[in-house]
């Protein structure tokens, strides 16, 4: 089950550049300030801005879409013919993250929070 957009990342070959810019788009500090994974909450959305996100495909911004189960989410767009771009990974806490192409070259992004409540039928 997909419980909605809430993350977005922005890959960015200026981390300094993109916080400055993000910073005053957003009107608030990141939450999060490594140099792999700068990350804003504003306006009930996760902004992140990913250092490394070119190197891993990522041709523009990636819409991550929260699921219950990002496996069987993942398995369920390969098999609708996505194009698998970055396997499930742990980004932290037990947060997992993956990242498809679908047909038309649009990226799709899945999200598992293990915080969300769990849903073992999604």
């Amino acid at each position: 089950m997909a419980a909605g957009l809430q993350t977005i990342i922005y890959p960015v070959k200026d981390l300094d550049r993109a916080k400055a810019l993000f910073g005053a788009l957003l009107g608030v500090e990141p939450y999060a300030d490594e140099p792999y994974y700068v990350g804003y909450k504003a306006a009930g959305q996760d902004v992140g801005l990913d250092p490394s996100g070119h190197a891993k495909g990522m041709t523009g911004p990636v819409p991550y879409w929260h699921v219950t189960d990002l496996r069987e989410r993942l398995a369920a767009l390969l098999a609708a013919g996505a194009e698998l771009l970055q396997d499930a990974q742990d980004v932290g806490g037990g947060r997992l993250i993956a990242f498809v192409k679908d047909p038309d070259g649009n990226h799709l992004g899945l999200l598992q929070d293990p915080s969300a409540p769990s849903n073992p039928s999604a």
